[in-house]
């Protein structure tokens, strides 16, 4: 872990600031921006077609089966990729990135250098 033990601030004042920390934030922000954004952009389609587009979205596909149902549908179905998908993209990624740095904080002391220290009563 690159950063200063001498630097002001708590442990996790100065973590923030290493690269390691900062090379997570961005993995995860590459992620979860795009398919934030994306899952928006599916969302809004269904609501703006299911308010402008009334003919299509009535239109029956199968028995009393419509696209706007269809499309209802697959709302539930992208919820549960996009959650797998960060699921294994966390499991990747992520987590053994944060598990080093949660290690390397606890392995730097107790966290806070102006807090006093305590004594554990037996």
């Amino acid at each position: 872990m690159s950063f200063e033990k001498n630097a002001a601030g708590t442990v996790y004042e100065r973590f923030q600031s290493s690269a390691e920390f900062q090379d997570l934030r961005r993995k995860f922000r590459r992620f979860v921006f795009p398919m934030t954004a994306a899952f928006l952009a599916w969302y809004l389609l269904y609501v703006v077609m299911s308010g402008w587009a009334r003919g299509f979205m009535g239109k029956e596909l199968f028995g009393s089966i419509n696209v706007a149902l269809v499309f209802g549908l697959l709302q539930f179905v992208s919820t549960f990729l996009i959650a797998w998908l960060y699921a294994r993209h966390a499991g990747r990624s992520l987590d053994p990135a944060a598990d080093r740095i949660r290690a390397a904080v606890e392995a730097s002391g107790s966290g806070d250098a102006d807090a006093p220290e305590t004594e554990v009563a037996r």
